[in-house]
């Protein structure tokens, strides 16, 4: 049985009560909470994105040879941002909406307690790496845009396009087809937010017959064809985290993205910024988080985690006080819920793990997932806070009459 399971066996009054409840169960300021300690996990662990398993094995093997905690989650963050396949990060990340890639990412490394952070960073495959090279090479944490990349020039890493000719088509297809869908007007927290009109069985069926047609005019391969429409009908919150520790208790953690999808250039969410996305003190645990950035910047989801844990908090327990503090910025409002989605990666420092999300499922239905290797590697189910699947958001409109 995982640790993380005893995490919610152990708290199982407080989560079934919040289950039960649905939203109603929002965090409450000041009300006593009674504690109950996660049993000790093994080290070393590490927790990161499902997407980060095949890598999980080498850096294993790296803590377990005595390696540096950062160095071993570099090395998963960075195969990621390697892999022209993987459209959420790195080379052939999904664009912003002028077609451009733009890379976000954080580090913190416990031993010596410091951090680097770049952000909005383009024509730089390897911000993993970047991360360090600020944290080393600067009286900085973070740097950003135009400054970042020519730090970056003057420390030797390459300049190249990270717009790969798949994830270009995948951009023009959206451009085509869905780019009135975009990151401009009221947000979620706007007062005057009202809820989109849910495209008919019909729509959605026209919709996708002209994405179709679309995508084979652009001359996206066949094969890839309902992959590349997926990409843009249910975009994927494009960010690997991984968090480290060693036998010694030694932790780092480290967060890496190309952002969402489409967003307005400049936008930074919450991966690059020490405490939202990613945040370790190895007196106590490590944290990072994927979903919606902007949400987690506003709870800073990272540091409330580890501070959870640093009250006595498990590791579950601590996450899924988290994503009550998110669901508590909409006033438990679920017609606004429904469209966000938060996943946090919780590790504490004798080797105890969480993965908690505020919904079970994606948007497509798929339960939520994590990856773990503790001398094994494997993905677990999140332990979330409502069931059943969010909607992403902004919403597939109605076609335009005549279309």
């Amino acid at each position: 049985m995982s640790i993380s399971r005893r995490d919610f066996l152990a708290t199982a009054a407080l989560g079934s009560t919040s289950m039960a409840m649905g939203l109603a169960a929002g965090p409450q300021e000041g009300k006593h909470m009674t504690h109950f300690p996660a049993p000790a996990g093994k080290r070393p662990t590490l927790i990161s994105k499902t997407t980060a398993l095949p890598a999980l094995d080498a850096a294993y093997d790296l803590l377990r040879r005595g390696g540096d905690t950062l160095e071993a989650v570099t090395l998963v963050c960075k195969a990621r941002e390697d892999d022209p396949n993987d459209q959420t990060v790195g080379l052939g990340g999904l664009p912003n909406e002028d077609g451009v890639v733009e890379l976000d990412a954080s580090c913190m490394h416990g031993p010596t307690r410091r951090a680097g952070a770049v952000g909005a960073v383009k024509n730089i495959k390897n911000v993993s790496l970047l991360t360090r090279a600020v944290m080393d090479h600067t009286g900085h944490v973070m740097l950003v845009g135009e400054g970042a990349e020519r730090f970056a020039e003057k420390m030797g890493f390459p300049k190249e396009n990270l717009l790969t000719e798949r994830s270009r088509k995948i951009w023009l297809l959206w451009k085509e087809t869905m780019s009135h869908q975009d990151w401009w007007g009221p947000g979620l927290s706007d007062p005057n937010w009202k809820p989109p009109t849910p495209p008919t069985s019909e729509e959605r069926r026209r919709k996708r017959e002209r994405m179709e047609q679309v995508a084979a005019e652009l001359g996206i391969e066949p094969e890839w064809r309902e992959y590349a429409i997926e990409r843009v009908l249910h975009r994927e919150h494009g960010t690997v985290h991984c968090s480290a520790v060693n036998e010694k208790g030694e932790m780092s953690g480290m967060t890496s993205t190309s952002g969402l999808a489409w967003k307005i250039a400049g936008r930074l969410g919450d991966s690059p910024i020490v405490g939202a996305g990613c945040y370790t003190d190895q007196d106590v645990g490590s944290a990072g988080a994927i979903g919606n950035g902007e949400e987690n910047i506003r709870v800073a989801g990272a540091h409330t985690v580890v501070e959870n844990m640093r009250r006595g908090m498990a590791p579950v327990e601590a996450g899924m006080d988290a994503v009550r503090r998110v669901a508590h910025l909409y006033n438990n409002d679920m017609t606004r819920l429904r469209y966000v989605q938060m996943l946090y990666y919780i590790l504490r420092n004798d080797g105890a793990y969480a993965g908690v999300s505020l919904w079970s499922q994606s948007d497509t239905g798929k339960h939520m997932q994590f990856a773990v290797h503790d001398g094994k590697g494997r993905l677990e189910d999140t332990l979330a806070l409502f069931e059943g699947s969010y909607i992403e958001w902004p919403l597939v409109p109605k076609l335009p009459e005549g279309k």
